[in-house]
């Protein structure tokens, strides 16, 4: 990802602290917290696409579902198609194969 400089527009290489067109200091990015968008193999109902996006966010995977059924009842099949999208397009997390790393929690 390029680092710009907010005063003078400079392209600065990851990892800049200064720019070394104009000396402005350059905030620290962080990371975003929370977890990688995979569906699980525990915990599932269906296919994973709810507790996926649930874990991912931070959010209550019950509240995710109630409004995956609400709406898939109110939008005529769009969240249908989006559930679908999700299950073909969210890939599943990894096997815990023995002798593996242990997954970051």
């Amino acid at each position: 990802m390029a680092v710009f400089c907010q005063h003078c527009g400079t392209a600065l290489p990851p990892g800049a602290r200064f720019c070394s067109g104009c000396g402005a200091a350059i905030p620290a990015t962080y990371p975003m917290p929370g977890r990688p968008l995979t569906r699980p193999r525990a915990g599932r109902q269906i296919a994973g696409v709810c507790l996926a996006l649930a874990r991912a966010n931070g959010w209550d995977v019950a509240v995710v579902r109630i409004v995956a059924v609400l709406g898939l009842c109110f939008s005529c099949g769009f969240v249908g198609i989006a559930y679908l999208a999700g299950w073909i397009g969210i890939p599943e997390e990894p096997d815990n194969l023995p002798g593996a790393y242990p997954p970051v929690i």
